[in-house]
């Protein structure tokens, strides 16, 4: 089912999610209801908090954008170490739609987190997968990306930003998008 995918200004984006204590059906119905939504707003990651739920949880998917990259999902990530090689990109939202602006980030980190399936997980994830990871991981952090860009950029976003939290601007669903 689609979720409604909250927006710049909705106050459960600044909060610090909670931890999953079990995968319930719930959270499995909660992960297959978020895929859908982001590949019907056709996205790579989406974190629990963007669709309402403060729990530490997010999922990517980059499969657009690297045939390698299929779904994942991330249940009580936690980032232990980061490169200290650094690179920037032109990053967007879905909890903040229109906007893109460049976000120097480490090129590769150290995760640990949870399948659904209960099994932990240790790994160092480098490419374009480790700056999706972060993103998401900020999300559960009650930290939006533009937060990580300069006050002078973010003033010029005032506007905008300002729109998106009235309503003004939405996020768009794909009419087309079929599951």
């Amino acid at each position: 089912m689609l979720k409604t995918i909250n927006t710049y200004g909705s106050p459960v984006l600044r909060d610090i999610a909670l931890p999953v204590t079990s995968v319930t059906p719930e959270i499995r119905q909660l992960i297959s209801d978020m895929f859908e939504t982001m590949y019907a707003a056709e996205g790579i990651g989406l974190a629990a908090p963007q669709v309402g739920e403060s729990i530490r949880l997010f999922i990517i998917d980059l499969h657009p954008m690297d045939a390698k990259e299929g779904r994942r999902v991330f249940i009580n990530p936690e980032l232990l170490e980061f490169s200290d090689e650094k690179d920037v990109y032109d990053e967007g939202c879905l909890s903040i739609p229109t906007v893109r602006e460049d976000v120097v980030r480490p090129t590769a980190v150290r995760i640990k987190y949870q399948t659904p399936d209960g099994e932990d997980r240790n790994e160092w994830i480098d490419t374009f997968l480790a700056r999706v990871i972060q993103h998401e991981f900020d999300h559960l952090e009650g930290v939006l990306f533009t937060d990580r860009i300069s006050a002078i950029k973010r003033s010029l976003l005032k506007k905008t930003l300002k729109k998106i939290a009235d309503g003004e601007i939405e996020v768009e669903m794909s009419e087309n998008y079929q599951l």
